[in-house]
């Protein structure tokens, strides 16, 4: 029992941490712009961040599923693929992703899986 929950909730805080700092801080200008252009506000309410939370806990057991049947590679590139290529295909198509934050989100967002990736392989063990 020790060997999944431990790798999934520290893998849970990497991508929290890791998804607070790139939203928050680095690309808040990106979100709350494209957002107003659209007639909204940004959703930062304590609610979207609870679910964020739910996002990373979810996201980070996907990880933990897949790196048992993976290698550390595999479990990279499927990992990011389900967790943000899927999510910026959906937010794109509904308008809401603004696709200024792309070239810092590809990279921040692949540190961000291969971290996790590399934190519940490391405890899994």
């Amino acid at each position: 029992m020790k060997r999944t929950i431990l790798p999934i909730l520290a893998a849970t805080v990497w991508i929290s941490i890791s998804e607070f700092v790139r939203n928050q801080f680095l690309l808040q200008s990106y979100w709350t712009e494209h957002y107003g252009g659209l007639g909204l506000s940004f959703p930062a309410a304590p609610i979207n961040g609870a679910m964020w939370g739910v996002w990373s806990l979810l996201f980070a057991g996907v990880i933990y599923v897949l790196r048992t049947r993976f290698d550390l590679r595999e479990t990279f590139v499927l990992s990011w693929f389900i967790g943000f290529v899927m999510m910026w295909v959906v937010i794109g198509n509904l308008g809401v992703l603004p696709f200024g934050i792309l070239p810092a989100a590809l990279p921040l967002s692949m540190l961000e899986a291969f971290g996790a990736v590399w934190i519940v392989g490391k405890l899994k063990t």
